[in-house]
């Protein structure tokens, strides 16, 4: 409690400068990323202070920019190709933090499951798995319709589990 009474009784002015905000920019559809590079490299030259250009994925038509004001962050989108305008309205952290935070979805794939491999070369072939590396979001399976079984390195997000191996209890 002690902590949040020192946070209130700083005064406005000094909260006001050592905060940042971020506000959207508007871009031409498909250019975010032309705009993201035009406005950092043009805000790094000429010494603005901005401070982030995020570019979510999946988001068309805008990027953020997280600068001292809104007035910083016009100058560094100023003369920028396929740049339109600044939002009138800054954006909380919080309204953008899902497009930002990268969710590890925890797959249970385990060795001498039976997949579909569902993108790649190998799309809608069926194969098993003979090793599982989740640091590296990877698994290592032979096809089954091979007459020589060859193992195939794959992203786990390109398989689906269709059946488990039914020597579970014997693994436990």
């Amino acid at each position: 409690m002690a902590e949040e009474k020192e946070k209130t009784e700083e005064k406005p002015e000094e909260k006001e400068e050592s905060t940042t905000k971020i506000y959207a920019l508007r871009t031409t559809a498909n250019r975010e990323d032309q705009v993201a590079d035009f406005v950092s490299s043009n805000a790094k030259r000429k010494k603005y202070k901005v401070y982030a250009v995020i570019r979510p994925h999946g988001m068309r038509g805008y990027i953020f920019v997280e600068a001292i004001d809104k007035q910083t962050a016009e100058m560094a989108a100023s003369g920028v190709p396929y740049a339109r305008n600044v939002l009138a309205k800054d954006i909380s952290y919080k309204d953008i933090e899902h497009m930002l935070a990268k969710v590890k979805i925890d797959v249970d794939i385990r060795k001498n499951d039976v997949v579909e491999i569902i993108a790649g070369p190998f799309k809608r072939e069926n194969a098993k798995i003979t090793r599982v590396d989740k640091t590296k979001e990877e698994v290592v399976v032979e096809l089954l319709s091979a007459a020589v079984p060859i193992p195939i390195t794959v992203k786990i997000d390109a398989v689906k589990v269709i059946r488990r191996d039914s020597d579970e209890e014997e693994e436990d």
